[in-house]
């Protein structure tokens, strides 16, 4: 079956334009761009190459689509939200500026639920290479006395990951420790002054029942990312 014959099945998100293998004419010849960034004809390509490339523009245009409208939808969700949390503001006279902290919206019979959750993303400042260094000097007196575990969380918390960015879930697990040790106590403060409040980032969830005795469920929508 051809992908034609297959998205024929299907109805395309709104505004689905189909992506078509880029065509060149050279010499009255049908070209196209191959992965040397050279042209090869048209009439060259094997049928099960012009398949595999059908196959990924069109998965590819369905995902752009998608994707393009999870942004919006998120764009105007959070307009929603805002504007609720701006005529709750009028209402009582409080002060208008929608929604920067953590909100929940439900529905009357409480079987629906809308969640914007805020998070302050953390930076750390150049303290944090010192806090590195008590660390690693912690560990090396302790390396006798001190577990496996708490030895693998202190050297794997200032490992990056693939971004480039130290292991924050882990440097909050060290935080969560309580040490009685100077060079602990010292890399701890200096940790503190290394942290910087970065900018905040607000992320939706969605949730619904079918009744109030039932357990929420969560409606899986990626607009973390948009």
């Amino acid at each position: 079956m051809t992908t034609e014959a297959i998205a024929a099945r299907r109805a395309p998100p709104t505004n689905f334009v189909p992506l078509e293998m880029p065509i060149e004419h050279y010499s009255g010849q049908e070209m196209t761009r191959s992965a040397d960034g050279g042209v090869t004809p048209i009439r060259t390509i094997k049928p099960r190459h012009k398949l595999e490339d059908q196959t990924v523009r069109r998965i590819i245009a369905f995902a752009m689509e998608i994707s393009a409208q999870v942004a919006r939808f998120r764009l105007h969700a959070m307009d929603d939200v805002v504007e609720f949390q701006n005529i709750l503001a009028d209402e009582f006279g409080a002060k208008r500026g929608g929604a920067k902290g953590n909100v929940t919206l439900k529905s009357f019979d409480d079987c629906l639920k809308v969640e914007v959750k805020t998070a302050t993303l953390i930076t750390y400042g150049a303290e944090i290479q010192r806090a590195k260094e008590l660390f690693d000097e912690f560990v090396k007196e302790s390396s006798d006395g001190a577990s496996a575990e708490l030895l693998a969380l202190v050297t794997g918390a200032f490992q990056v990951d693939a971004e480039g960015k130290i292991n924050r879930a882990k440097l909050v697990q060290l935080k969560r420790l309580s040490i009685d040790h100077p060079l602990w106590t010292a890399a701890m403060e200096a940790l503190n002054e290394a942290e910087r409040p970065g900018a905040s980032r607000s992320y939706l969830r969605f949730w619904w029942r079918p009744n109030v005795e039932a357990a929420w469920q969560s409606i899986t929508v990626d607009v973390a990312a948009q």
